[in-house]
């Protein structure tokens, strides 16, 4: 076995899964409590929803599109400056979570909308006739009738993650994708290379598998 993996170094292996796994967790809560709010206002400002409104509702939609059109690796490049003045520096997990997060809440935020847009319209209609309010019929009403595809569209969003956390490696920010470039592929190590990839496939396939069976706890199907 050593003999296959001469170049591995499984402690710098443990130290980049730690980091990477920091990354997606700090990254994703963030994430949801932007991208949710977020996904909200876009559903409650669409026409014919409760708030309409056009102007709201277009101006959010362009900076999301916009911040979803622009690759990740180029996001993290552009962002550097903005990423120093927040957090004091670019580098290491640190420096690495808001491109993460400016990355997936706007991607995170679409679902969002998206779920909220399956709830049938008789639930909303319900709770109008029964005198709630906006903030009450978000809360009581339009979030745990979607919660299973909130929840799925958060299981997505943190797959997504996982691979912008690798490629973060790009600019030094650690953890798994940073072994698998400065090794695997910068020294042509492809036992370093082999290892990293199937720890990220790994870690793809928990985070799938527990995202589905949150989603059917909540499914009320």
């Amino acid at each position: 076995m050593s003999g296959w993996f001469a170049n591995v170094d499984w402690g710098d292996i443990g130290r980049a899964c730690v980091d990477t796994l920091a990354m997606l967790g700090g990254s994703l809560v963030l994430t949801v409590l932007l991208g949710l709010p977020l996904g909200i206002l876009l559903y409650l400002t669409a026409e014919r929803q409760i708030s309409e409104n056009r102007i709201v509702n277009v101006g959010l939609g362009v900076v999301v599109n916009i911040l979803r059109s622009v690759p990740f690796v180029i996001l993290l490049i552009v962002m550097i400056p903005l990423t120093v003045a927040t957090v004091g520096t670019s580098l290491g997990v640190v420096g690495a979570i808001p491109p993460l997060v400016v990355g997936a809440a706007p991607f995170y935020a679409r679902l969002v909308e998206g779920a909220l847009r399956e709830v049938d319209r008789t639930t909303i209609e319900a709770a109008q006739a029964m005198g709630a309010t906006t903030r009450q019929i978000v809360t009581a009403a339009l979030i745990p009738e979607a919660m299973p595809g909130l929840i799925s569209g958060a299981t997505v969003t943190a797959v997504a993650l996982v691979s912008f956390t690798a490629m973060a490696g790009v600019v030094g920010a650690g953890g798994l994708g940073d072994l698998a470039i400065r090794f695997g592929y910068q020294r042509f190590q492809t036992d370093v290379m082999v290892v990293t990839v199937v720890l990220l496939i790994l870690l793809v396939q928990v985070i799938q598998i527990a995202g589905d069976r949150l989603a059917r706890q909540f499914s009320h199907r």
